[in-house]
């Protein structure tokens, strides 16, 4: 065994770990971009009802997202890790459906009526 080797990637493990996991929370902040470009290019507009449409959109394709996780992930196909299903119902059922529903309807709301004030 090669203990400097394994230190070494031991560490370098950690910071990519620990980089992914700091970037986690910055994924609002990419969404909110795409929605108020996707507004200033004229697709929609920053108002509540367009902020529940891009939210629900944005659940929609999230949720279906999850589906497809078992033909890329290892762990999945190696039976190591539960696979989520589509909008996470195989790790929370009703309640993962609809609170994730909920929660980008009012991510959408919020961002639309918060960039009104820029």
């Amino acid at each position: 065994m090669n203990i400097l080797g394994a230190i070494v990637v031991g560490m370098v493990g950690t910071v990519v770990i620990s980089s992914v996991m700091a970037m986690a929370p910055m994924m609002g902040i990419m969404f909110a971009l795409v929605y108020t470009f996707l507004w200033s290019i004229g697709i929609g507009s920053a108002t509540w009802v367009n902020g529940l449409l891009f939210g629900g959109v944005h659940w929609l394709v999230a949720g279906l997202v999850m589906g497809m996780i078992p033909m890329m992930h290892v762990g999945i196909k190696r039976g190591e890790v539960k696979a989520p299903g589509l909008w996470m119902t195989n790790n929370g059922g009703m309640m993962a459906f609809v609170g994730g529903l909920i929660g980008h309807l009012v991510f959408g709301v919020v961002v639309a009526l918060v960039y009104n004030l820029f």
